[in-house]
């Protein structure tokens, strides 16, 4: 099987809480570059000697083949309105966060467990259906987040074989230009092995998920991004330079670890993720929607290395 590496769903509408998202002021404290400084195209700043030839094409998963963050966040709120779980315990109605408080906040906190953990320290610990009066001791509190996430992460697996969740605009047809032209193709996420699998087992089909050349996750390599250890690890699985691979991703996290790792990287960016700074990307686009393999493979040549 080749991707062993050896060769949008209903969104939930605004919370209703009474948790604004105004009272969080370290998440008020993150700024990004406004959207508008971006052209379609830029010049890299990765270094290259001469035009480099597009080889093969590398998608990061969450983010880029799935807007998997708001999906996420229904999973989330589905849990805690399932426990009843009131943050803070006076709240009238369980807690539901907003997409607007959730774009930010992922990008604060990282991880389902350290979200909550997080939260809950903010804003009091909840009552529940689990526990009734809020936990004090920290084998209760453990036992309350450990039951939430167990409960989240298998709602998040039935809103992504439920039929209901596509891939994000073109990122299908950009895969099969660049297979039909005989680009290689592969995945590199940081997210575990099993939850990207069951993404694109769902969102590509089984058949583009097994014709991959390679397939990475977080589980595959010791650092995760920003580290380049999983693009470094895929042009060598794929056996290919750094300088003739191209990476898809939406954040200036995922940005890095390409860059760092010598190749270049364009940027499909979300609603969590659109003022972020991706001034070392060599373009910038809402989707792939209008993106060609031509527009990439002109791209590619075209890179000069800035001064």
């Amino acid at each position: 099987m080749a991707v062993s590496c050896s060769h949008s769903s209903i969104l939930l509408p605004p919370s209703t809480s009474s948790v604004g998202f105004n009272r969080f002021p370290r998440l008020q404290t993150l700024r990004f570059k406004s959207r508008n400084v971006y052209q379609k195209a830029r010049i890299s700043t990765v270094s290259a000697s001469s035009s480099r030839s597009l080889e093969a094409l590398i998608f990061d998963c969450d983010g880029v083949i799935l807007e998997s963050e708001n999906l996420h966040r229904q999973a989330y709120n589905d849990a805690f309105a399932h426990f009843d779980v009131r943050c803070p315990p006076s709240s009238s109605e369980s807690l539901n966060w907003s997409l607007e408080f959730y774009d930010k906040f992922q990008n604060l906190v990282g991880g389902g467990k350290p979200k909550m953990r997080w939260y809950f320290r903010e804003n009091g610990w909840p009552t529940s259906t689990l526990f009734e009066s809020p936990p004090e001791s920290d084998d209760d509190r453990a036992k309350l987040i450990d039951s939430l996430q167990d409960w989240k992460t298998e709602r998040y697996k039935e809103i992504i074989k439920s039929g209901s969740v596509e891939a994000r605009p073109g990122v299908i047809r950009l895969m099969d230009e660049a297979r039909a032209a005989g680009k290689k193709l592969a995945v590199c996420s940081a997210a575990t092995k099993s939850s990207v699998i069951l993404c694109l087992e769902n969102l590509i089909q089984i058949e583009r998920f097994q014709g991959l050349d390679c397939f990475l996750a977080g589980d595959d390599v010791k650092e995760k991004k920003p580290d380049p250890s999983i693009y470094i690890t895929a042009a060598e699985k794929l056996g290919v330079s750094v300088n003739d691979c191209l990476v898809i991703e939406d954040s200036v996290i995922g940005l890095q670890a390409a860059t760092k790792a010598g190749m270049s990287c364009v940027i499909t960016y979300t609603s969590s993720t659109s003022d972020q700074d991706f001034k070392e990307a060599i373009s910038v686009y809402p989707d792939l929607t209008n993106v060609s393999l031509k527009d990439l493979e002109t791209l590619l040549q075209t890179i000069v290395t800035a001064a």
